[in-house]
């Protein structure tokens, strides 16, 4: 089995990811190179926010429950660019790591285009047959490659305009175009709401650049906005909450961070559950389970939240069955 240096890893990186970020997750205390080491695992996570931070620290609890001092974690963030998560996975596979955790779908699509040998485990996909270009998707994907959904249900998503914003009519949707995952959830939301009567109109950023200017325009055009499980949004909240909070326009969200960051409520599921659940999947590879005819896993038990101060200041009452967000 090989192992990994820190200072192999360093040198590479300096060579092929100029401008990549190293930096922990929040709340996350890696565990150093050891040369004892049994088990290696790359972990790669296309930015940090507190959902995806969440997802990588529930994932290294579980191995660490597991495996102690046995298992060496090799966490490399990509600061938000699909292109270094395409370098840090071929850095991982030329190490020959034990198996790859890719954080969101960027990292995950990076991963599979690395490697058809090492077990790679997805988390904080919303949907895995779009984010892996697979027509027939039938709840596996076979080969090197399962994982877990973050994939809350979407039609109660739509359901919450009504349930909290029964009169507004017009619902702006925004998200990043290069994140696939984010044009699927925007489409099935987008039909539903239509479906109820309302009048829809989508606008995307490309980047966190434009997010602000983007904004501005849905909440000119909009009585409320939607915006779903986004990593691009969810880095770039507080440049979104500064431009709808002074123009009085609500936003409902597809996780609990990014509701807490601009929104006012959200059908979420609990992101260091879903790295847990990740993780237990990682132990049963790691002892020798075929990752081939594992299935993806779901979030069964999402749960209604609000942001009780954003609420608060908009003037809109919660119905009963939302729990405030704890922050």
């Amino acid at each position: 089995m090989k192992k990994m240096t820190s200072a192999l890893i360093a040198s590479l990186l300096c060579i092929g990811m100029a401008g990549c970020s190293q930096a922990e997750p929040a709340g996350t205390d890696q565990p150093t190179e050891t040369g004892n080491a049994e088990y290696s695992v790359g972990i790669v996570q296309l930015v940090a926010h507190p959902a995806l931070d969440a997802a990588t620290q529930g994932f290294q609890d579980v191995l660490k429950e597991e495996f102690g001092d046995s298992v060496t974690f090799h966490y490399q963030e990509a600061a938000g660019d699909s292109a270094t998560c395409v370098t840090i996975a071929n850095t991982f596979v030329n190490e020959g790591v034990d198996l790859i955790m890719a954080n969101a779908t960027p990292a995950l699509q990076a991963a599979a285009s690395a490697t058809n040998q090492i077990p790679i485990l997805g988390t904080s996909i919303t949907e895995y047959g779009v984010a892996l270009d697979i027509s027939d998707f039938n709840g596996t994907v076979g080969g090197n490659i399962s994982g877990t959904s973050d994939l809350a249900p979407l039609d109660q998503q739509a359901a919450m305009f009504d349930e909290i914003l029964p009169d507004a009519k017009k619902i702006g949707i925004i998200y990043c175009n290069a994140e696939a995952n984010s044009v699927y959830q925007a489409e099935v939301v987008k039909a539903e709401l239509e479906k109820s009567g309302h009048t829809v109109t989508v606008y995307t950023f490309t980047d966190s650049n434009d997010v602000a200017s983007v904004t501005q325009q849905a909440v000119s055009e909009n009585d409320a906005l939607y915006i779903p499980t986004d990593n691009t949004a969810a880095s770039c909240t507080e440049a979104i909450n500064n431009v709808a909070m002074p123009a009085g326009i609500p936003i409902i969200t597809g996780e609990e961070g990014i509701a807490s960051g601009c929104g006012i409520a959200t059908l979420s599921i609990n992101y260091y559950d879903l790295g847990r659940t990740t993780g237990e999947m990682a132990v049963r590879i790691l002892k020798g389970e075929d990752i081939s005819t594992m299935p993806v896993e779901y979030f069964m038990n999402p749960v209604k939240k609000y942001d009780a101060e954003r609420a608060k200041a908009l003037g809109i009452t919660i119905p009963e069955g939302y729990e405030p967000i704890e922050k």
